[in-house]
């Protein structure tokens, strides 16, 4: 990739004009671009699930960055005109889009970073919370207020954030509706990085840039072994990193890492 930026085209579907993206090197760059306050709504979860579909299949893309349009809102979740007339049904559907689009953007194949730029509320810190790291400017708040409209968090935000940050810290944000501020977030482990106002994108670019140097076929192989101690204890999955370990030595990544290092050259990866 020679720009330093592009729109990214999918091709293979038409993606909702409430996500763009962009293209830096070998990172996606998508902005939920949905005015006032980047809601989510149906268009829009089907539109990310679908993408980080097509992000899976596509060799030349490592990273992927999630930010918010704007200066205010990162995201505030859902609108919760879609629930007031007390629609089963739509609940139901809603809750089924919120959760596969999260959770296919937990599972993607590359590293994926939050630049939470404002408020991530709701559905919004779900998001964010489904990224493997996150970046949020000094005005960002974090919540997740669903009990406080008789609602539960239905995109992983119950499991997820408690992984993160343990009970106590989840059952004050969840039960009691405790709002917090970056750098509240970021002592309790819920961000990993607080910095300035206007500076969450960039950040998080130069972090995913630092991805491009790292096989992505290690990557992809290494993330589920560390995602996968929230489902089995770290003891049963000492094997299974032995024998991937074993396996990347099929792939043409592997021998081109070692032999760049042992002829003091970068790598050139191919994703194979």
């Amino acid at each position: 990739m020679n720009t330093a930026m592009e729109v990214y085209k999918p091709g293979s579907f038409d993606l909702t004009h409430k996500l763009t993206v962009e293209k830096h090197g070998h990172t996606a760059l998508v902005t939920i671009n949905n005015p006032p306050a980047n809601t989510w709504d149906r268009e829009s979860l089907i539109g990310l699930k679908q993408l980080v579909e097509h992000l899976n299949r596509d060799d030349d893309i490592y990273a992927l960055v999630i930010t918010g349009q704007g200066q205010k809102f990162f995201s505030a979740g859902a609108d919760l005109n879609l629930f007031a007339d007390g629609d089963k049904a739509r609940a139901q559907e809603m809750a089924r889009r919120f959760g596969e689009a999260f959770e296919a953007l937990r599972d993607f194949r590359g590293v994926s970073i939050a630049a939470i730029n404002g408020y991530a509320m709701g559905g919004g810190l779900e998001c964010a919370l489904a990224c493997d790291i996150r970046i949020a400017e000094r005005q960002a708040q974090m919540a997740l207020p669903e009990a406080a409209v008789g609602l539960l968090p239905c995109a992983g935000g119950t499991q997820n954030l408690s992984w993160l940050v343990g009970e106590g810290w989840a059952k004050r944000m969840i039960l009691c509706g405790d709002r917090v501020d970056s750098e509240t977030a970021l002592r309790i482990g819920l961000v990993e990085q607080v910095v300035d106002s206007g500076e969450a994108r960039g950040t998080a670019l130069l972090l995913a840039a630092k991805v491009a140097r790292q096989s992505p076929v290690s990557v992809r192989t290494i993330k589920p072994l560390i995602q996968g101690a929230r489902e089995r204890s770290p003891n049963s999955w000492l094997p299974e990193e032995r024998e991937r370990f074993v396996q990347l030595f099929d792939a043409q990544d592997t021998r081109e890492g070692v032999n760049a290092f042992l002829e003091k050259r970068d790598p050139q990866w191919h994703n194979k």
